[in-house]
């Protein structure tokens, strides 16, 4: 029988000091009345309901291949990252089976893949189609929801979509929705400009959520009624939020965290610069890209015009502490808890999951030290 391997650490969420019982993966936690001289934090895996790409690794792109989804799980787990949703944006409806069976293929095939990957994000083609709104999406793709070609994507997935980010301005929104959530897909709002009315509609027929908030929106928005203030109002819809820096001001992310309290989240919305040196890219879409050392990625040649996101869930978490946006505990439950409860994997608020979880020193910034998915050492520096 192997020995039992001890690590005294503070539990992020609450504080209070545990000791770790691990061998190659954690089987126990108890409360500790000291820790070591190197204070090390324990804390959930995290949960990035919104990852378009990582370290070179583009979703949206049809070459992607198993190989390709499982170096990016791997590099997830590198950055704490347990639990993820590929996110598959607006193409042709041909290239958006094509990948979502890919993803589902290399699910089935990899083990580890398939603990990661805890749904499919299915971002598009059901949004706006003005812009602004619209984002960087193809306008040729955009369409009305259409229940029977979601069906065809869904089939497609192997049933493993379980977020769907759609505008309800479309006049049959409510229908689909309704279908939606009686599938256990989970309705997110994004790349809208609803009517109070129409967004009042969406959340009746059962939509939760409202993806990156304060995103995806035009430049000049009237003062009221506007498509965030409407969201901010609903009670019923958890916001996800950008905090690399650059999407949104800090001012903003304070609003929307009071105004929503626990049911506000992060997502990364990382694209594949994400992990990449710094430099001038040029991308299978067309254009040149610019990414610059502080992680800020924008158009080249586009007055500095951001072309996506290309930091991961734990710069996230690290930029908010850091800038005094929110705590420690609260930022890590804004990655961990807040997303996987409502991906309803049902793991307790406030207390640690032995299953996934992630070890790391936090100086000037977040270190991994271990990274653990189902019980497992996933990743250790």
């Amino acid at each position: 029988m192997k020995e039992a391997s001890f690590i005294e650490a503070i539990d992020c969420l609450n504080g209070c000091h545990v000791t770790v019982n691990a061998i190659n993966g954690i089987s126990a936690l108890s409360k500790s009345s000291s820790v070591s001289d190197q204070v090390l934090f324990v804390g959930p895996g995290l949960v990035d309901l919104q990852v378009n790409g990582v370290n070179g690794i583009d979703f949206n792109n049809t070459s992607l291949s198993g190989e390709d989804l499982l170096n990016a799980a791997k590099f997830l787990l590198s950055q704490g990252v347990t639990t993820f949703f590929p996110t598959i944006i607006t193409n042709s409806d041909e290239n958006i089976c094509q990948l979502l069976a890919t993803i589902n293929e290399a699910c089935r095939h990899h083990d580890l893949l398939g603990q990661c990957v805890g749904g499919i994000h299915l971002e598009g083609p059901f949004i706006s189609k003005e812009e602004g709104a619209r984002g960087a999406h193809n306008k040729k793709y955009v369409k009305a929801p259409d229940w029977e070609l979601f069906m065809r994507f869904q089939k497609a997935a192997g049933n493993r979509i379980k977020m769907i980010t759609l505008s309800p301005e479309w006049d049959n929104s409510a229908a689909f929705i309704s279908s939606a959530v009686k599938s256990r897909v989970l309705v997110s709002i994004g790349h809208s400009l609803a009517s109070p009315e129409q967004i009042q509609k969406a959340v009746d027929a059962g939509a939760t959520m409202s993806t990156h908030i304060g995103n995806a929106v035009p430049l000049m928005l009237p003062r009221h009624p506007n498509i965030i203030w409407e969201q901010l109002a609903q009670d019923r819809l958890c916001p996800s939020i950008i905090a690399d820096g650059f999407h949104l001001p800090d001012s903003f992310m304070k609003v929307v965290m009071k105004a929503k309290g626990k049911n506000c989240f992060l997502v990364s919305d990382a694209t594949l610069f994400t992990g990449m040196k710094p430099g001038v890219y040029n991308t299978h879409i067309g254009g040149q890209v610019k990414l610059e050392p502080n992680g800020r990625l924008s158009m080249e040649g586009g007055n500095g015009l951001l072309a996506g996101a290309a930091m991961t869930l734990l710069q996230n978490v690290g930029y908010l502490v850091t800038h005094q946006v929110a705590s420690l505990s609260q930022a890590w439950k804004m990655a961990s808890v807040i997303p996987d409860s409502l991906m309803n994997t049902h793991r307790e608020p406030n207390k640690i999951a032995c299953e996934d979880a992630v070890i790391f020193t936090f100086e000037e910034k977040i270190a991994i030290q271990k990274v653990y998915k189902c019980g497992a050492l996933a990743f250790e520096t």
